[in-house]
């Protein structure tokens, strides 16, 4: 295995971790937002689309490393 598979296998994983915890802090702030706290959620939405932009790169990147 070369070092661009093994960095591009790495960075998918990290990719999947950072997916799976959006979607675990996604629920919570839903979970807030279903009793009340509306800032809140609006604020962990908007934090959530710096994820959403990120994942984009990182997956530009394993495509490039995975040519």
């Amino acid at each position: 295995m070369d070092k661009a598979t093994t960095t591009a296998d790495a960075l998918e994983l990290l990719h999947l971790n950072q997916i799976a915890m959006r979607a675990t802090i996604e629920e919570l702030s839903t979970w807030i937002r279903q009793r009340g706290s509306t800032n809140v959620h609006d604020n962990v939405m908007t934090a959530l689309q710096t994820l959403d932009t990120n994942a984009g790169a990182i997956t530009k990147a394993i495509d490039q490393l995975r040519v």
